[in-house]
Order: structure tokens, then C-alpha cells, then sequence
């Protein structure tokens, strides 16, 4: 089986060789000055702000979602939530359980974020903004330059959940005055699921969680912030993906993060070049570089499922009013572009046989 899905996707072999040893005992000294060395460089990677904190949760990207709020807003706040699929309907649900009210940006399928959309929520009295920047759901990336602007003009607290964008598509933290960054282990940067991490910038830790009465004992992320000093985090962590997190950093180091961008993008573009030459239809509106979504009229799932038992590929399907007009195709992991080559043949055969 090839994985062409966003999570968990086709892993690295120096990857599967470290997750294949001895997980060691880790309230170490040495275990601490390695979380404390992957922790700036990925403060570099993501060009955090001076003085922004990280927060290592062995939960689901959901779980920091929904930690993040925890930690950042309550029933006092009035938050925006930029909903374009089945991950910004996530965030709204986490709101709605915590009863901090928000409100619902819209976002059609063809459409995208526009500052006239957003100008008509100026005067609303807003205090944060959430946003899937990639909402995975469909492959679309939203334009994060706009919200950026709309968020410093009405100091809005801006959170992002980069989960399969983050080291897929460029980002910047102090450039967009990004707030929270929040992100998983199993999508671009190829591990095994089971860690997700959370960046905060000096400001939101200052104004908010510092100041914010939890009421939960493992997403306090007070206790993390003064247990990673020492290169800790206050309860087990995820010790076989965090060293696997260990090794992808030092890896992508050594290349540069805008290489390993560049390599993806390249990936995702030819991918998209050659599948509109076989006849598929791709959505108009901008793409993350880390999937790419093929549109059918019908038959999806069977697509789906054929590629799968068939052929041995694996793509990832769609839910709810989606489900049978949407595959989504990776392009984060151990891939090439061969493999793409041979994915969308053995598409283009299955389509032609269901005819």
C-alpha cells in the first residue's frame, strides 16, 4: 500500500528506523536538552516571535484546538471563525461546547476570503479570529496576508490552526502577527500521529494565559510553559514521536525549510499539470501545496475503494455532501513524482472502466 493521504502519510525511512528502537526513560537530562534543541529550531522554522513559547500535547490536532481556545478565550470573548468546510465547523463546535459565543464566516466552495468579506465584520466587536488556513476538507488555503491585515487593523487575536500547512506552504508567525500556531506530527512533517504542538506568541501568553483560570488539569498551558524551562512537559509526553520529531528537524535543517517547501510545491504543481491532461477536474480556488482535490460527479467512494483494492494506492475520501464528488490527494511524505505519475493512471483506468 502508498499512502497519497494528509495524514498519517508515507514515512521516511530514517524515520522508521528511529521509531523502531528502544523508547528511553525520559526525565533526562539529555532527553530535556533534546526537546530544548528541536523547540528553537522550529521557532526558527516557523519564524516565531522573540520570546513565544511552545506547548507539546500528546493529544489529536483537535485537542490542541480546542486547548488553544481553552487557554486563550471564554465566555467573556466574541470570536470569528472562518468556516469553509468540515474543520472550521470544528472550530465553531469547540466555541459552542465551551459557550463562548462566535460567529460563522461563510465561506462557499468557489469562494474565498476577500476584504470586503471580512470589512462587514469591522465593527462587530470581536476579540479573536480563527481559521483552518488550509481547510483540509477540500484543499483549500485561505489568503493569510488578508486576514493578517483585518486582525492588526481590529486587534484581534489571530489563532491558526496550520496543521497540514505548516513546512507544506510558507509561514511566518511575526510576519502575519500570528497569535497561536497550532499543528500535528502526522501531516507534513511525516511522523506518527500522536504529538501536537501549539506556539504562542509573547503576547497572547501575557494578555491571556497567564491571566486565564483553566478548569482542566492536563490542557493548563501555564503548567507546560513552566515545565518546558527544563525541557519537560508536566505529564508523558509522546516520547517515540517526539524523537522522531527530533530527527525530521535536524533533517529539514540540514536542507532548509524553504528547500523542503520548494520540494512539495514543485510536487504538488506537476501532480496538478498532469491530471488536468488526463481529463480531471481540479477546483479553481487556491490550493495548499500539501494536497490537491480531484472533482467527480459521481462514484467517488468507488474510485475511492478500487484504487485501494485494486491497486494498492491510497487516497483520502471525502465526507457528508462531498463524499462522492471528492478525493483528495496528498502530496506531503515519502512521495515522488513518479509516484504521482502512476496514482493518476490508475485513476485514469478506473474512471474509464466505471464508464
Amino acid at each position: 500500500m502508498k499512502l497519497f493521504t494528509v495524514g498519517p502519510v508515507e514515512m521516511y525511512e530514517e524515520t522508521r528506523v528511529v521509531r523502531g528502537k528502544q523508547l528511553p526513560y525520559f526525565r533526562t537530562p539529555e532527553f530535556s536538552d533534546m526537546m530544548l534543541e528541536a523547540d528553537e529550531l522550529l521557532k526558527k522554522m516557523i519564524s516565531a516571535q522573540q520570546g513565544a513559547k511552545t506547548i507539546y500535547l500528546t493529544a489529536s490536532g483537535t485537542g490542541a484546538m480546542e486547548a488553544t481556545i481553552m487557554n486563550c478565550f471564554d465566555e467573556k470573548d466574541k470570536i470569528l471563525v472562518i468556516n469553509g468546510g468540515g474543520f472550521g465547523a470544528r472550530f465553531v463546535q469547540i466555541c459552542k461546547v465551551h459557550n463562548i459565543c462566535c460567529d460563522e464566516i461563510k465561506v462557499g466552495f468557489e469562494e474565498n476570503i476577500t476584504e470586503e468579506k471580512l470589512r462587514l465584520y469591522a465593527q462587530g466587536g470581536y476579540t479573536g479570529l480563527l481559521v483552518n488556513i488550509h481547510e483540509t476538507s477540500i484543499g483549500k488555503i485561505y489568503p493569510i496576508e488578508i486576514i493578517s491585515d483585518f486582525c492588526k487593523k481590529n486587534n484581534l487575536y489571530l489563532i491558526v490552526d496550520a496543521i497540514s500547512s505548516v513546512f507544506a506552504d510558507e509561514y511566518d508567525m511575526q510576519k502575519y502577527n500570528i497569535d497561536a500556531t497550532i499543528f500535528s506530527s502526522q501531516k507534513a512533517l511525516s511522523l506518527a500521529p500522536g504529538m501536537s504542538v501549539v506556539v504562542l506568541s509573547p503576547r497572547i501568553i501575557e494578555e491571556r494565559v497567564n491571566k486565564k483560570i483553566v478548569r482542566s488539569m492536563y490542557f493548563d498551558f501555564k503548567d507546560y510553559i513552566y515545565n518546558f524551562q527544563r525541557g519537560q512537559t508536566p505529564f508523558t509526553p509522546a516520547v517515540g514521536v517526539f524523537i522522531e520529531f527530533y530527527n525530521m528537524i535536524k533533517y529539514i535543517q540540514s536542507i532548509g525549510i524553504e528547500n523542503k517547501i520548494e520540494e512539495t510545491r514543485v510536487r504538488a504543481m506537476k501532480f496538478r499539470e498532469k491530471a488536468q491532461e488526463l481529463g480531471f477536474e481540479i477546483p479553481k480556488f487556491e490550493k495548499s501545496n500539501a494536497l490537491t482535490p480531484i472533482l467527480f460527479e459521481e462514484k467517488g467512494k468507488l474510485v475511492y475503494s478500487i484504487l485501494k483494492e485494486k491497486y494498492g494506492y491510497i487516497v483520502t475520501p471525502s465526507g457528508g455532501e462531498f463524499a462522492e464528488r471528492i478525493l483528495r490527494v496528498g502530496h506531503i511524505g515519502n512521495l515522488n513524482d513518479e509516484d504521482g505519475l502512476q496514482l493518476l493512471n490508475a485513476m485514469r483506468k478506473v474512471v474509464d472502466e466505471l464508464k
